[in-house]
């Protein structure tokens, strides 16, 4: 049984937080961005896809420190931010969600693209002929055709979110209560004397917490796709 202190139970709970918004507000927008990639060719699309799959072959620290420029108090977008709403990114939690949403988005958008791809176009033909817009073809033939993919996407970025460490530290840095999430509880264990303890602990609880999201994600997926009779 783990007895965890109050410090590491703040740190569950904020990473927690940081994934469940991060892959909330991930979800949208990698499932337009895998929609658009897998339906449309276009010049640059290589490009495109590139620039979105990025993150996933850069150190972590590369785009945290990209985001500390552009998102930080004197960034050209977060000082606009700042000035004009009184809205700060930088060493908070709502910068470890954009990072993390930064380092989780190519996970999503690769898994929903290739659901996508895999859906019968003769179906969305069919529904366009028989008067359907594209919008409702969309949201009745595509996306829940798509939603096995959607979900393990949507999984694979919540456990992404949970293990961020290198864009999280160099954006929002490692502050007890606001940005300390579990990497970064467990890098500080590491750090100081007698802190094994603490940081086997933590270890343990992420190993648990991921291999947890992945069992669910793989029961999900398979009644989803009984009940689509895939």
């Amino acid at each position: 049984m783990l007895e965890l202190s109050e410090q590491e139970i703040a740190a569950l709970l904020l990473s927690l937080k940081i994934a469940g918004w991060s892959t909330l507000l991930s979800c949208p927008l990698a499932i337009i961005i895998g929609w658009w990639l897998a339906r449309y060719e276009f010049f640059g699309k290589a490009l495109v896809d590139g620039l979105v799959h990025l993150p996933l072959v850069l150190p972590p620290i590369v785009p945290g420190y990209l985001l500390l420029l552009c998102f930080g108090h004197n960034g050209f977008i977060g000082k606009w931010l700042y000035q004009s709403f009184g809205v700060s990114l930088a060493f908070n939690w709502k910068g470890a969600v954009l990072a993390s949403m930064v380092m989780a988005l190519p996970l999503i958008v690769r898994s929903v693209r290739l659901s996508i791809t895999a859906i019968d176009r003769g179906l969305e033909n069919a529904a366009r002929t028989l008067g359907a817009s594209p919008v409702r073809v969309f949201f009745t033939i595509t996306l829940p055709l798509a939603a096995p993919g959607i979900l393990v996407g949507a999984v694979l970025g919540f456990s992404r979110s949970l293990g961020e460490f290198g864009a999280t530290i160099t954006f929002v840095g490692n502050i007890e209560g606001e940005t300390r999430t579990l990497p970064l509880a467990i890098y500080t264990a590491t750090q100081v004397p007698g802190g094994d303890g603490p940081a086997a602990r933590l270890v343990i609880l992420s190993v648990l917490l991921a291999l947890l999201a992945l069992i669910i994600s793989d029961l999900l997926n398979r009644k989803l796709y009984r009940n689509a009779g895939r």
